[in-house]
């Protein structure tokens, strides 16, 4: 691909964006970002990576950090700027790339070659989808999706001004229990195609 192409896919636990995320990624030949960018960020700073992985994700308590001199006492705020220097640097050397979660949206909205979509679904949709894929009884999928959306809005509401899945703060949310996962993803290639050819 020629042209620069960035997608940025947040999305609810059981909506299927990971898969979605996956599908776009394929079908535009470029390379998928999720937890894999630990493992290089840990390469670039010589770190373990196994060390980055149990911190991620995790939202910072304003009561138990401070910044001195611009550098942050929490762990977590500076695994999140390790995170936006990796994603900014791929971004200004013209890398095209699907990113999943990370507050992509947020950190890449400067770019003109971004795509942010928010991936959504009604509630019985995705926890029968997480029943099926995780083996999880009823009461365990739903207090799965309480849980993991709740760390993601705690997560991604700790760096970003704007809030996790309000619709205002993408270019496109939507449904996948509409029209179930293909044709979701359909639907995605056709408006990114419009938008990053406009």
């Amino acid at each position: 691909m020629g042209k620069q192409l960035i997608v940025s896919v947040g999305r609810e636990v059981g909506s299927g964006g990971h898969e979605i995320a996956e599908m776009l990624a394929k079908h535009y030949n470029i390379p998928l970002l999720d937890k894999n960018i630990l493992e290089e960020i840990a390469e670039q700073k010589n770190v373990d990576a196994t060390d980055l992985k149990e911190i991620d994700k995790k939202y910072v308590t304003p009561l138990f950090k401070r910044t001195v001199r611009g550098f942050s006492s929490s762990i977590q705020e500076n695994m999140f700027l390790m995170q936006f220097e990796y994603l900014q640097q791929k971004a200004k050397a013209g890398e095209s790339f699907v990113i999943v979660g990370r507050c992509g949206e947020a950190v890449l909205k400067e770019y003109d070659a971004l795509v942010s979509i928010f991936v959504l679904g009604d509630k019985e949709t995705k926890k029968e989808r997480i029943m099926r894929l995780y083996d999880k009884n009823e009461v365990m999928a739903e207090r799965l999706m309480h849980e993991k959306d709740t760390e993601r809005k705690r997560y991604h509401n700790s760096f970003c001004e704007g809030k996790w899945g309000d619709s205002r703060n993408y270019d496109i949310s939507i449904n996948s229990s509409v029209l179930g996962i293909e044709e979701t993803v359909n639907v995605l290639i056709d408006f990114i195609d419009k938008k990053h050819n406009k």
